[in-house]
């Protein structure tokens, strides 16, 4: 599977763009705020139905303009498929696939999977728990039609619960009734995620492993700590252990929106711990295994996006990860950097072929077909 050319109309910094992509390797070359990271971020969008930096959609609309499109044809075994997104002030988000549009966008997540490896990942090691549950729910939420449901409702409970908890503080009551219809709805669903979410990670875990010896300089042991209250207490437990805390706090204090994700290396926290070498390989281990989890699970081949990495890494690093690439196991990949000889010289050292684009001012050219730059 692969993306065969992209259209672009008041996105972000684009007012107008066309690109013709080739089925392996496209890099595009140029200064910072030229507009390279936008290209790979409407791929996202025509992907995952958003954009990887921003998620509130009109925020992505060119200054001073009502509206933006995203265009795309994706070749899928043999056919293509044209997916075109447009997102216009106070109008909700509109998603075609050849100018049909989806009654729902969870019919369209998991059809063309593509991974991002971006310097903005790391916000997956120092940002707090919600950023890490959402990365997990986002994997399998791809494969798995009734978990994206799942926590889909189980948001939508958790808000409801929120809210009663709330009136009956400033009511000064507490209504058994009303939130025992929450509560077995928060239940079940909250052990259906739970149980999803630990059978994920017991086939993650070792995939990222993995990876992280393929891409670290050292062979240090880490891991993936999955932390929930439900490992020591069953749902209906927890609700009644923190009933009382629930009634004070005026929030619900228990539940699968807790759970976090502890990045560990040799047993420690990789925030504290790890150098910014390692922590630099754990996220690009952590994609890669995204990557090959999506591909065994869809049975197709994702597109690779990788975003100005090559500047934040070091030249061994570099060289272990471009020999992975060029392993036929990835298909389609997308490219950004700022140096154009060092793009050569990697390709080159990788003998690897690509397409070359530089970019400059929101405008890209096409300077070079399938170039083989050891050539």
């Amino acid at each position: 599977m692969h993306l065969q050319n992209l259209q672009l109309i008041n996105f972000k910094n684009y007012e107008e763009a066309e690109v013709q992509l080739a089925p392996g390797i496209n890099c595009f070359v140029g200064n910072n705020g030229a507009g390279k990271t936008n290209i790979l971020d409407a791929v996202h969008y025509l992907s995952i139905c958003k954009s990887y930096m921003n998620v509130i959609d009109r925020q992505n609309i060119r200054f001073d303009q009502p509206f933006f499109s995203i265009q795309g044809t994706w070749n899928k075994e043999e056919q293509e498929v044209n997916i075109h997104c447009a997102v216009k002030m106070g109008a909700k988000k509109v998603f075609r696939r050849n100018k049909k549009e989806y009654e729902k966008l969870a019919d369209h997540i998991g059809q063309f999977p593509a991974v991002m490896i971006s310097p903005y990942d790391r916000d997956l090691i120092s940002e707090g728990s919600e950023l890490r549950r959402k990365w997990m729910d986002g994997i399998i939420a791809q494969f798995d039609r009734k978990y994206l449901e799942c926590i889909q409702r189980y948001s939508r409970v958790l808000e409801q619960r929120n809210a009663l908890l709330k009136n009956m503080a400033e009511h000064r009551l507490f209504d058994r009734e009303s939130i025992d219809v929450w509560n077995v709805q928060m239940i079940d669903l909250g052990h259906q995620i739970f149980e999803r979410r630990k059978a994920f990670l017991d086939e993650f875990i070792p995939v990222f492993q993995k990876h992280y010896s393929a891409i670290g300089l050292d062979q240090e042991e880490v891991t993936l700590d999955y932390k929930s209250q439900l490992h020591e207490h069953s749902m209906e437990g927890l609700l009644e252990m923190y009933e009382r805390k629930d009634a004070v706090k005026r929030y619900s204090n228990a539940g699968t929106h807790r759970d976090d994700l502890l990045f560990q290396i040799k047993g420690h926290p990789v925030k504290k711990f790890g150098s910014q070498g390692q922590q630099k390989s754990f996220l690009i281990a952590l994609r890669l295994a995204q990557y090959e989890w999506l591909k065994r699970h869809l049975n197709t081949t994702p597109v690779l996006l990788l975003d100005d990495i090559f500047d934040k890494l070091d030249h061994t690093r570099v060289e272990r990860l471009m020999q992975l690439v060029s392993d036929q196991f990835f298909g389609q990949v997308l490219v950004t950097d700022t140096d154009l000889e060092r793009v050569e010289k990697i390709f080159s050292d990788s003998n690897l072929q690509c397409k070359l684009f530089r970019v400059n001012d929101c405008q890209i050219e096409e300077i070079g077909v399938k170039l083989s730059l050891n050539e």
